[in-house]
């Protein structure tokens, strides 16, 4: 499913984050974990245990709440009351200590809600291969508890950041058959954001029916179709996770064909949402790019051409001064390994975010520059957020991923992470 395939008109996009849907409440706490002394515990529950699915980094190095989670939801069936998470730590490369420490978090968090551990889910992010203070944390988790309410979700959204700016929140109303369900998301990323999965951390709840298994298969379309088609830098990491939760508390299932159109539609939408709302604040960021291949052989054919775009240095330091040099986009396509024949290649700029912001400028036709307008040209690349149009002219495949640019400021960022 892809956003021009989404009907906006079946949902309604309204305010609020995790705790908007019905019975569910979020809280947050400070147990200095980051030198900024800024929250770093967030807690999300549910008031019933809830239908639960996880996706996670597939990286080698993949943290101990990763792993935990990915147990959890195996030994549960996918079963959940709560989420912990905590940022400031990533609890990655940490060993047998990692490991306790984040089943000491789980059983904090079972605590304070009133839960088995083996419902509840773990999140962190952070430092990779530092010691997680477990009294600290326990701590902190505590408070959280305690914190816990229906208004809990911006600062819950606050909690999980690192080198975010603001927190991300979205949050979504359907009506399906039998009557609404509500959808709420909070996530964070900045910073090593890429497919497969990005440095970033989310978690979407609803008030839906919807049964594991099922929830599983929606929240994979959903991430396949919006945070893994981001990219800032190329980077993953070692604790990229996404969960949702559904916990009937409305009533209402995903109960016929149109109903599930209806309902990952919505889920799409608000994972983009979050997703978008990441590449906007990634580090050092200053303009929001979407790599919009059309006529490729297949979806991964474009999807590929998209990537290798999107991630070249290259393309995005030309990006961060406005420079239209069109010569490195069709450098990094050709590099991508998918079939692509230049004299059927055509590249273009447009304005804006979406399609129908502004006319297309043609660059490219036939592998060949048209004799341009350069000051149009880069009057286009001079806008917060601009397109780039690349159509193969092979096929009905298509792709988008959405990019920044790559500024001074990222190398800053970057250069003294640790400090």
């Amino acid at each position: 499913m892809t956003d021009a395939a989404l009907d906006k008109r079946s949902f309604d996009r309204i305010p609020g984050g995790v705790a908007t849907p019905r019975g569910f409440w979020a809280g947050a706490a400070t147990c200095g974990l980051k030198p900024s002394g800024n929250p770093d515990v967030a807690l999300v529950a549910s008031d019933r245990l809830a239908s639960a699915a996880g996706v996670f980094t597939r990286s080698a190095f993949a943290a101990a709440p990763v792993r935990l989670d990915r147990a959890t939801l195996a030994a549960s069936g996918g079963r959940a009351r709560a989420v912990v998470a905590n940022s400031g730590n990533a609890n990655a490369a940490t060993g047998p200590d990692g490991d306790a420490a984040a089943r000491a978090m789980q059983a904090a968090a079972a605590a304070a809600v009133g839960c088995a551990p083996e419902h509840v889910l773990v999140l962190s992010t952070g430092v990779i291969g530092q010691p997680l203070d477990v009294a600290k944390i326990a701590r902190g988790i505590a408070a959280a508890g305690e914190a816990l309410g229906a208004g809990g979700g911006p600062s819950a959204a606050e909690a999980i950041m690192t080198t975010d700016t603001h927190p991300k929140t979205a949050a979504r109303r359907v009506r399906l058959s039998g009557g609404n369900v509500v959808l709420g998301g909070m996530a964070k990323g900045a910073g090593m954001i890429h497919p497969d999965m990005a440095t970033l951390l989310a978690v979407v709840t609803s008030d839906v029916a919807r049964e594991p298994a099922a929830l599983a298969a929606d929240l994979a379309l959903a991430a396949d179709a919006s945070f893994n088609r981001i990219s800032i830098d190329g980077d993953t990491s070692t604790n990229d996770s996404v969960i949702a939760l559904a916990n009937s508390a409305s009533g209402v299932a995903v109960a016929t064909e149109g109903d599930v159109a209806l309902w990952r539609g919505a889920l799409v939408d608000l994972c983009l949402d979050l997703a978008h709302q990441i590449v906007r604040d990634g580090e050092g960021v200053t303009r929001f790019v979407a790599i919009q291949v059309s006529g490729a052989a297949s979806d991964a054919e474009a999807h590929r051409v998209a990537n290798a775009v999107a991630t070249s240095p290259l393309v995005k330091t030309a990006f961060a001064g406005g420079d239209p040099n069109w010569g490195r986009i069709l450098a990094a396509a050709g590099r991508s390994g998918a079939r692509i024949e230049p004299e059927r290649t055509s590249l273009a700029f447009a304005p804006g975010a979406d399609d129908g912001d502004g006319p297309a400028l043609a660059l490219v036709e036939g592998g060949l520059p048209t004799g341009y307008d350069e000051r149009a040209a880069e009057a286009i690349l001079a806008g917060d957020a601009f397109r780039v149009l690349l159509d193969l002219g092979l096929g009905a495949g298509a792709a988008t991923v959405w990019t920044g640019d790559l500024t001074a400021e990222y190398v800053r960022i970057n250069a003294d992470y640790r400090t």
